[in-house]
């Protein structure tokens, strides 16, 4: 038998029960939570009834995981926070100081249920509190406590084009960036949330679908060309599920742009010196971004390589339909089996311990048992498995 891979998936998401998060709430708004609850829908089509287990149940989301070959886990946020309208990625900003305070008692009691959910298992687990970024006080005292904490990570918000908010290019978020590089803490982006309100027109949906990514990208170009990097140098960046292969042009694209503003013009428009970045975006890229490739497809894996794959982290989704549970090790052999055994290593657990401060050693004795093996992993695919409902076994 060869040597086993560690697995650590830099995309899964966990959330608490309606009970937890009862615990979790001050007295004050028990009344509140009791009316919300009885309005509550479960929004999430793929995890219903039994499904929805997976999301806190400690022996069914451990069991499965081994047994799909993962023994750690970055884990993103997944059922609704007391007061929200729906998942807390997708809802939009709060439209009043009413319902700001009732969310912000709901992310208060989303993030210390995390807290504790991750000190259950703590070698294993790297939980993402959430933030506001409407009130930058209170945004900065939640990463203060998220640190004490031990959390080594936070779900970073999107800021959406109709909300007011300045753009994340703007200079008034920096005391936000120099209190997270301060903390030590990660930036973690998931998604394409922080997309307009398309309505509710016949192809309001498909539009959303079609411009999803444009805005899960977005960032990446705001955050490097207006120079938070270069202000900020220590700061670590993570866009998760949002692909590979976009990054590759995404990049292309901003050096030419910064090539042609060292001579002072792009086209028309003119660029003062003070403007221009010292380092090519793609050197801010390699030094302070890395991307969590959700179900990567064998044209993503590709890609991976042309970034530099010391950047990318592997990760399985769980415990959605599209995530590749219960076939992650047939979704690896699909996308990496001509893969060397370094450039594996890097993508399934190195990147993901050195970014948010996992201890190998200490996962190295679950990986002998549960993990997959570098000869496994290095044959071929020859058939979609049945049932498999990831995108890793059906884009090209």
């Amino acid at each position: 038998m060869s040597e086993r891979y560690t697995i650590i998936s830099a995309d899964s998401h966990a959330g608490g029960n309606m009970a937890a998060y009862e615990e979790y709430l001050p007295a004050e708004w028990r009344d509140a939570y009791d009316e919300w609850r009885g309005g509550y829908t479960n929004p999430y089509r793929d995890l219903q009834d039994d499904g929805r287990t997976r999301n806190w149940d400690n022996e069914r989301r451990v069991s499965e995981q081994y047994a799909d070959g993962v023994v750690a886990e970055i884990t993103f946020p997944n059922t609704v926070p007391p007061f929200y309208p729906t998942g807390a990625l997708l809802a939009r900003s709060p439209k009043n100081s009413e319902e700001f305070a009732r969310r912000k008692a709901g992310l208060q009691c989303h993030n210390r249920w995390l807290s504790d959910w991750c000190s259950e298992y703590p070698d294993q687990r790297r939980g993402l509190p959430q933030i506001f970024l409407e009130d930058l006080d209170d945004a900065i005292k939640t990463l203060t406590w998220a640190a004490n904490e031990g959390f080594k990570s936070f779900l970073m918000p999107h800021v959406a084009p109709d909300v007011d908010l300045p753009g994340l290019w703007s200079p008034e978020w920096d005391r936000l960036w120099a209190a997270v590089q301060d903390l030590d803490l990660v930036v973690t982006q998931h998604g394409g949330n922080g997309t307009p309100d398309y309505g509710k027109d016949p192809a309001s949906g498909v539009i959303f679908l079609m411009e999803v990514p444009f805005f899960a990208h977005r960032n990446l170009a705001h955050l490097t060309m207006s120079g938070v990097f270069e202000r900020f140098p220590n700061l670590k960046y993570v866009m998760t599920e949002q692909g590979v292969a976009w990054a590759v042009e995404e990049l292309r694209r901003m050096d030419a742009y910064h090539a042609q503003m060292k001579h002072g013009r792009v086209g028309e428009l003119g660029f003062s010196a003070d403007i221009v970045l010292p380092l090519k975006p793609s050197e801010y890229f390699d030094r302070n971004v890395w991307i969590g490739a959700s179900f990567p497809s064998p044209g993503e894996a590709e890609a991976m390589k042309q970034l530099g794959t010391h950047k990318i982290m592997w990760g399985s989704d769980y415990p959605h339909h599209e995530g590749t549970y219960p076939y992650s090790t047939e979704s690896l052999r699909r996308a990496f089996h001509s893969w060397d055994e370094a450039e594996m290593k890097q993508v399934l657990s190195e990147n993901a311990a050195e970014v948010y401060a996992f201890n190998l050693d200490a996962l190295a004795p679950l990986a002998a048992e549960h993990g997959p093996t570098i000869d496994e992993v290095k044959v071929p695919l020859d058939g979609i498995p049945k049932g498999a409902t990831s995108p890793a076994f059906f884009k090209a």
